[in-house]
């Protein structure tokens, strides 16, 4: 049930699950239209099709399989080292740090940590590049989970035993509303980041959904 961000209570929690992509940095930013692009390319090269049709491809595989990487993996047999590799080879050399989010983290009690439907190695370039890696004891990412992405319930599972997380004193914050879902039903707090970009997904049933906010930042302000 939805309730105020007023009545969080950050001092209830012992750790704080954070997805990576659209989450760490807004929507609105356009950083992860470089990976989309990127996906798009590959399936271009890989069936040698137009930029139109290989990217309706690659919704219709992220519509059907919760990831483009799964879908090919199932439907295609690609091996997903390659296309992560190559859809997460981006260049972020214009991002600067963020001393706002660096201390607003720094504000937060207990561990943190990433969750991920992309790799480490992606999650530590984005948290270099903003400057707030160290803020994060570990990430759980789609490799470590067997490239089953989220909402696979067992992943979520497989995190709280990896990092030693309870569940009834632990956070999610992410931007996909359907991935909280899991979260909430093992007892987790969820926050829904409703990106401006994409508010056709406040039409599901958002039961699962405990607050809303609209970007980390601007959640954290209120909670830090």
């Amino acid at each position: 049930m939805l309730k105020p961000v007023s009545r969080f209570q950050a001092d209830a929690i012992d750790a704080w699950i954070f997805d990576l992509d659209n989450t760490i940095y807004p929507e609105r930013s356009g950083l992860f239209d470089r990976v989309s692009r990127r996906m798009t390319l590959f399936i271009q090269n890989l069936f040698d099709l137009d930029r139109d049709r290989a990217f309706a491809l690659q919704k219709d595989l992220l519509n059907r399989f919760g990831t483009t990487a799964s879908g090919l993996m199932q439907e295609h047999n690609i091996d997903p080292s390659d296309f992560m590799a190559f859809v997460h080879d981006i260049n972020l050399d214009d991002i600067d740090h963020d001393p706002e989010l660096d201390q607003l983290l720094a504000g937060l009690p207990g561990t943190k940590v990433i969750f991920t439907n992309g790799t480490e190695r992606h999650a530590e370039q984005i948290l270099n590049a903003f400057g707030i890696s160290h803020h994060f004891s570990g990430c759980y990412d789609i490799i470590r989970g067997q490239f089953r992405p989220k909402p696979d319930p067992v992943v979520y599972q497989e995190l709280l035993r990896h990092h030693g997380i309870t569940p009834g004193r632990a956070v999610m914050v992410e931007d996909m509303a359907v991935n909280l879902k899991p979260a909430y039903d093992l007892g987790i707090t969820t926050v829904w980041l409703q990106q401006e970009l994409d508010l056709s997904r406040s039409r599901m049933d958002n039961g699962h959904i405990d607050f809303i906010d609209y970007d980390l930042k601007t959640f954290l302000r209120k909670v830090a």
